[in-house]
């Protein structure tokens, strides 16, 4: 099942968000700093990470003792759903460290935008001093922004899209971008295709597996499409891949990255277009990028047998 959409909001809630985020790329001198200074950005917020982080067992318990029940209570309930977690009252973000370290640099820049936006510094500081939890509603819009936050900061706005746009329709630029912007490929190739002003889509896969009623299947952890593309497509659906499906030749076979391949894909229309497929595995999740072969013709171009068209 393919993870529910964790960064649309409201154009008004995005321009409050980014123009948080702004401030504090201009009070850290950050705009032209690549990767993002992200020790800058924590003093500018008068925040700190914890020494010790209260995803260490041994942690927990210190930082029980301290707090009241309820908050102790979600913080144990939280160890192994969430990266982050922010304390309000005493300004510190607590940061899974067996992670990643570009994941770290993402959870602490989330786990800032709690701090930084006002609305959520003050309900946390009061939910954290009460037994009430936060409605889910709430809890999800406040991930968004949170999310939009951490994003806006590590791609410095539009910097990344601005880059991206003078580089090549492919795999290999998110993912040479990621390492100057000090970013994951997963965030950076979502970055690439949503914030990219040519066609294309991403669909996120995880690694392949074996189901025993099926067989193998690569279940699809997120899609991402550009304005144009979902205006011409729609946004790529469905669970999973499987060996039938068009894009299964794609996903790498013992190897990391697959050249571009011609697929056929169906428009909102039913008209049949060719289009090129490529794949990175990395071996956390399967990354196949999507655009249109627009200045190609059915016969200039050696399509698969069979030629299937797939429509979204």
């Amino acid at each position: 099942m393919p993870r529910p959409d964790d960064s649309t909001l409201a154009p008004a809630d995005r321009r409050f968000v980014e123009e948080r985020a702004s401030l504090i790329l201009d009070e850290a001198a950050a705009w032209d700093r690549f990767p993002v200074p992200v020790d800058d950005i924590l003093e500018v917020a008068n925040l700190r990470v914890a020494p010790t982080s209260a995803f260490d067992i041994e942690a927990i318990v210190g930082y029980a003792k301290t707090q009241i029940h309820s908050a102790a209570a979600r913080i144990k309930s939280a160890i192994g759903k969430v990266f982050g977690l922010y304390d309000a009252r005493a300004s510190v973000i607590h940061i899974d460290r067996t992670v990643v370290k570009s994941k770290q640099q993402f959870v602490t820049l989330h786990e800032t935008g709690h701090h930084e936006l006002p609305t959520h510094r003050r309900m946390f500081r009061f939910f954290q001093d009460s037994r009430h939890t936060l409605a889910p509603d709430v809890a999800d819009q406040f991930e968004r922004e949170a999310n939009n936050f951490a994003r806006f900061l590590l791609f410095k706005g539009t910097t990344f899209a601005d880059h991206a746009a003078d580089h090549p329709l492919a795999l290999k630029t998110p993912l040479r971008l990621a390492k100057k912007f000090g970013a994951s490929g997963y965030a950076s190739a979502r970055e690439f295709v949503r914030t990219n002003h040519r066609s294309c889509a991403l669909i996120v896969l995880n690694p392949i597996e074996t189901v025993e009623e099926t067989g193998l299947r690569a279940p699809v952890r997120r899609t991402e499409a550009s304005a144009e593309f979902e205006a011409r497509f729609g946004r790529p659906s469905g669970d999973d891949l499987t060996p039938g499906h068009v894009l299964w030749p794609v996903i790498p076979q013992n190897r990391r990255m697959t050249a571009p391949q011609p697929v056929m894909l169906r428009d909102r229309n039913g008209q049949r277009h060719i289009c090129y497929a490529e794949a990175f595995d990395s071996t956390y999740n399967i990354f196949i990028l999507l655009h249109p072969a627009q200045t190609l013709t059915v016969t200039t171009v050696a399509l698969p047998t069979p030629a299937r068209a797939v429509s979204f």
